[in-house]
């Protein structure tokens, strides 16, 4: 397949993209806003493509081309205001599915957040970055598109340990990011993921056993 990852440049987005190239089971294309962004890429095994997520939806299709998976793991970033992350994590990830719609492109992995399903769990001081993940996957279920979305705990930058907890109801927990990216890399393709959405923290189960089970 040829793998299309949004929000490359990000750390989720760079383990994955260091992973799907090590595999070599995929063909991996980066979308950057930035074009001093793309020699590190590069470097990670990626192709890469110029595309922003407040141009249009016909402009970012475009960036799509010859794609066969779409994986939005973009985010505003912490050190932005609400305003940015309606912007980027809601409207640019609702862009990115219509423009693969509109590519013809069925296979769409979505980044949300742990509890973003579930308002009671939303913490107060980041309230607006759950608001959009939560509008982003009902965009997401309401779709044509082929997805998976995973709702992962809170982030870390430890090294993974391969082993991880998939369920739609699970405890509250943690999860090193590099394992979110394997968690990725192994959906692609993992048909019980297919029209699933479910929480994601570090477990006792190696990835393909955890996601076989869904």
């Amino acid at each position: 397949m040829n793998v299309l990852v949004i929000g490359a440049n990000g750390q989720i987005g760079k383990h994955l993209v260091e992973q799907l190239a090590q595999e070599g089971k995929h063909q991996v294309t980066a979308m950057i806003r930035k074009p001093e962004q793309a020699d590190a890429l590069k470097e990670l095994g990626a192709q890469v493509v110029m595309g922003d997520l407040e141009g249009t939806v016909d402009e970012i299709a475009e960036a799509m081309k010859d794609q066969n998976a779409i994986v939005f793991t973009a985010g505003s970033g912490g050190s932005t205001g609400p305003d940015k992350t309606l912007l980027i994590d809601l409207d640019g990830a609702v862009k990115t599915m219509e423009a693969a719609e509109k590519q013809g492109i069925s296979r769409y992995i979505l980044v949300s957040a742990y509890g973003a399903d579930q308002r009671s769990k939303w913490p107060e001081e980041i309230k607006p970055y759950y608001v959009a993940k939560h509008f982003a996957d009902r965009a997401l279920f309401a779709s044509d598109l082929n997805y998976t979305i995973i709702r992962p705990g809170g982030l870390k930058n430890e090294p993974g340990t391969g082993r991880v907890a998939v369920g739609t109801d699970l405890k509250p927990g943690s999860i090193a990011r590099e394992d979110v990216a394997r968690v990725i890399a192994a959906s692609l393709q993992e048909e019980k993921t297919y029209r699933m959405a479910f929480d994601l923290i570090a477990g006792d189960h190696a990835v393909s056993d955890a996601l076989g089970k869904l």
